[in-house]
């Protein structure tokens, strides 16, 4: 008996049936059984294929992490952009943040961000040290500390945090048992090592550093230190990427060759123009402590401290910034490490107009260029990007047998031409214009993304992720991870040696860029020439 006819008997009604039914609705009921017979079909071929491509369904369970014990004493170096978000990760916001956003959801029932703060676990930590060299972002900083009850301004504070001047001295402290670090690049590597030497644990931002030198020496300095690293890759919590490193090892794809990632923004904060505090001058900015990394001191400058990613003295450009985010995403699936070899190319091609700076030209390109190549893996990695357009393009990776779009979501198509899907696709079962695996989490869900910044990250698994359905925020779940290995004593998912792969790669791209050149990493001297 066919699968059709069976189960047409265990619903207790065959095609027959159906036919006597519909036949009192002359040609209404052609077209219904029509409508029918093409829907049975397709969930026969998808049940089938389901089969064949034998992917694990539903969306990750959340399995709480591992909280209790002692509380974790943090500091906090650096209450900028990236700062405030890490703190509210770790459960800390200004209490008039948190009026902002009630306001916010009083008015618009779609806007959940105070829910969703609430929502987030207590990681157990308390806030005993912050250090900014702007003077307004560091009360900002003492204030979010103290909101223990995230709460706004007429909640109970705590006991302040203490604002250090010099993030040496808050190394120094006692009371500190971990760090924090989102800094400029530019201090990366310095307070890192520093930290580890004075055996605190660390999250430190990506882009790693600058400078390859700078690479080996945080890599030697934590391993010798045997502190707990996590570099800021929060993509590493993304379930879709997870799903996809799965759909590789079942081999969905066959033998993958080409993998395009990019960048697309279209807006001056997407190109880091940021916003100038009206507040910052010489006597509120240390800008002295700010420029002590630097080969060549510049005179005080607020455009430099807040737009720093603009120029190589203090960033890591289009490399460490956002390319990383992206070989992050890439190295998590298929686990392909440190390339042989990268070249690329690029430019001030924009943002070079005198209505896009205030007193000096952006140094860092604004459209760029890098080619990967992995001859053991007989593949290529392409990234691309610019700040002048936002054309959405996401991740592809390319097999012999099937492409996979990668962003939020995954949807994977056969390719034409397949070895795997040939006999599929010649009886129908499989079309190659259309999805033979789509997975898109937390489906059930309405997001309400507020901003078109908020949406860039949100569709490339930065912002959020789910776990068991329900949404949440993916710096939130790294920031966790790397608090249950320091509890546990575990490795977290972006460790040393995961962000000394990612730094290498990002400097090996910028060192040919800026010099013109084809850069190889040699393996066995473990060395960039």
């Amino acid at each position: 008996m066919s699968e059709q006819n069976q189960t047409g008997k265990e619903n207790g009604m065959n095609r027959r049936d159906l036919l006597k039914g519909f036949a009192t609705l002359p040609v209404i009921g052609a077209f219904a059984y029509g409508a029918w017979r093409k829907r049975r079909q397709d969930h026969l071929r998808s049940h089938r294929l389901a089969r064949e491509l034998n992917m694990s369904t539903g969306d990750l369970e959340y399995t709480r992490y591992a909280h209790d014990g002692d509380v974790i004493r943090l500091g906090i170096i650096g209450y900028g952009i990236r700062g405030t978000q890490l703190m509210k990760a770790a459960g800390f916001v200004q209490p008039e943040t948190i009026l902002e956003w009630k306001d916010a959801a009083a008015k618009d029932s779609r806007d959940h961000r105070y829910e969703d703060f609430l929502g987030q676990d207590d990681l157990n930590v308390v806030v005993n040290g912050v250090c900014d060299l702007f003077d307004v972002h560091a009360e900002r900083a003492l204030a979010a500390a103290s909101n223990v009850g995230r709460e706004g301004p007429d909640g109970t504070m705590e006991k302040p945090a203490k604002r250090y001047r010099n993030y040496r001295e808050l190394l120094a402290a006692k009371d500190i048992d971990a760090v924090i670090i989102a800094t400029p690049d530019h201090w990366h590597a310095r307070m890192a090592i520093d930290a580890a030497r004075a055996g605190k644990h660390i999250y430190v931002e990506k882009g790693l550093a600058r400078r390859v030198e700078e690479v080996f020496a945080i890599r030697d300095a934590v391993r010798e230190s045997n502190v707990i690293f996590q570099l800021g890759h929060q993509g590493r919590q993304t379930e879709s990427y997870i799903k996809a490193r799965e759909a590789v090892e079942k081999n969905l794809l066959g033998p993958i060759n080409l993998i395009e990632v990019c960048t697309n923004r279209n807006t001056p904060n997407g190109a880091w123009v940021y916003d100038i505090h009206p507040d910052a001058n010489s006597r509120s900015v240390d800008w002295n402590q700010f420029e002590e990394p630097c080969e060549v001191k510049h005179p005080f400058s607020a455009e430099r401290f807040f737009r720093w990613r603009c120029w190589w003295d203090y960033g890591t450009g289009l490399s460490g910034d956002l390319l990383t985010h992206e070989y992050d995403a890439i190295n998590q699936i298929l686990g392909m490490g440190i390339p042989e070899s990268a070249v690329s190319s690029g430019g001030v091609y924009f943002y070079e107009r005198p209505e896009h700076y205030v007193n000096e030209v952006r140094e860092v390109p604004d459209v760029w260029n890098a080619t990967f190549e992995y001859p053991r893996l007989n593949l290529s990695l392409l990234y691309s990007a610019t700040l002048a357009n936002n054309r959405d393009r996401g991740k592809v990776i390319m097999g012999h047998d099937a492409s996979m779009e990668l962003g939020n979501s995954i949807r994977i198509y056969a390719c034409q031409e397949s070895t795997r899907y040939k006999e599929q696709i010649a009886n129908g079962l499989i079309r190659t214009d259309l999805p033979i695996y789509t997975y898109i989490p937390g489906r059930k869900n309405v997001d309400a993304v507020t901003t078109p910044t908020e949406q860039y990250f949100a569709d490339r698994g930065l912002l959020y992720t789910y776990r068991g359905g329900r949404r949440m925020d993916t710096t939130h779940l790294h920031i966790a991870e790397w608090l249950e290995g320091i509890r546990q004593g575990k490795q977290p998912s972006c460790n040393i040696d995961q962000a000394f792969e990612e730094g290498i790669t990002a400097a090996m791209a910028t060192i040919a860029y800026r010099e013109d050149r084809k850069v190889f990493w040699d393996s066995e001297k473990q060395q960039v020439v």
